[in-house]
């Protein structure tokens, strides 16, 4: 079969899968109130999905959801087809190191202890104006969870909640991705979630390319001092930024790409899922991954 002709068998797979899904359906999960799943959203905290055959699963089996509590999907959801991207060999899949800022960082980050080096970080920040992005912002958004995360979460930038209350995803994309980290078996307390710029940018826009090159900088630092075993880059402008590279998250996602010894997995963004919740099964199935080298290095 023809590179051609297996995307065209592709697409026709995820148009069949989606028709049986039906529209309806998907925007009635969309529209589920709050407190009618365990997510609202799809994914059960405590009930995370076996591993990849071949490797040794992660957490216990989940146990069937209780009445009236949603599991990752609905029972009667159909299996999607895997996601449609162009045929590519998964060696042309992971990333080279070369390209990625996360190389140099790493290799000049001292070894030290972890919690003594993210706080002479967070002081060398201080009050920062670096940027234009400090000329609105109320707080600066450093980073939380465990300074010897072996899994650490990395989002775009800070929004009203979080600017607010100067912490990492606290509003509802927040919200949704603590459901998944304890789905995963987790809590936030045992992984590491930042931003690749540390206040917010106005209106919720996408950071410049200054504002990303003036920021970044401290964020591969923190990488470098945690040395965490994944990384998981939530949306676009975390993925490019991290890879150095200008695919999209579409193309991007569900392969990992390995830079120094650190295995990086690109995904979609919460904020995504809560406008696209059928993404969650590609999240999903992203986050398995995640676990299955998590256990394997345990």
């Amino acid at each position: 079969m023809s590179d051609t002709d297996a995307v065209r068998d592709g697409v026709r797979a995820r148009l069949e899968w989606l028709r049986l899904l039906g529209v309806d359906a998907v925007r009635r999960r969309a529209a589920t109130p709050a407190g009618n799943s365990a997510l609202d959203a799809g994914i059960s905290p405590g009930t995370p999905a076996p591993a990849p055959a071949g490797a040794s699963a992660p957490f216990p089996e989940p146990a069937p959801a209780p009445a009236g509590q949603s599991r990752l999907f609905s029972a009667g959801d159909p299996e999607p087809p895997p996601a449609v991207r162009a045929p590519r060999g998964r060696e042309r899949a992971a990333a080279s190191d070369s390209a990625s800022p996360l190389v140099d960082a790493l290799q000049a980050a001292p070894v030290q202890d972890a919690t003594t080096g993210l706080q002479a970080l967070r002081d060398e920040l201080g009050d920062c104006t670096r940027c234009r992005l400090s000329e609105k912002r109320t707080n600066v958004v450093f980073g939380v969870g465990s300074p010897g995360a072996r899994l650490m979460f990395v989002g775009e930038g800070p929004g009203a909640d979080e600017d607010a209350q100067g912490e990492p995803f606290v509003g509802r994309a927040g919200q949704l991705l603590t459901k998944i980290i304890e789905a995963m078996g987790l809590t936030r307390r045992d992984v590491y979630i930042a931003n690749i710029v540390k206040c917010r940018p106005p209106e919720n826009r996408v950071p410049l390319p200054d504002e990303v090159a003036t920021c970044s900088p401290f964020l591969m630092r923190q990488i470098g001092i945690i040395r965490p075993r994944v990384i998981v880059c939530l949306g676009t402008p975390s993925a490019q930024t991290l890879l150095g590279t200008r695919e999209t998250i579409t193309r991007l996602r569900g392969a990992f790409r390995e830079i120094a010894g650190i295995r990086v997995m690109p995904t979609f963004h919460p904020a995504y899922l809560l406008r696209n919740p059928a993404a969650k099964r590609e999240v999903w199935e992203d986050m398995k991954q995640v676990m299955a080298v998590l256990a394997a290095d345990a």
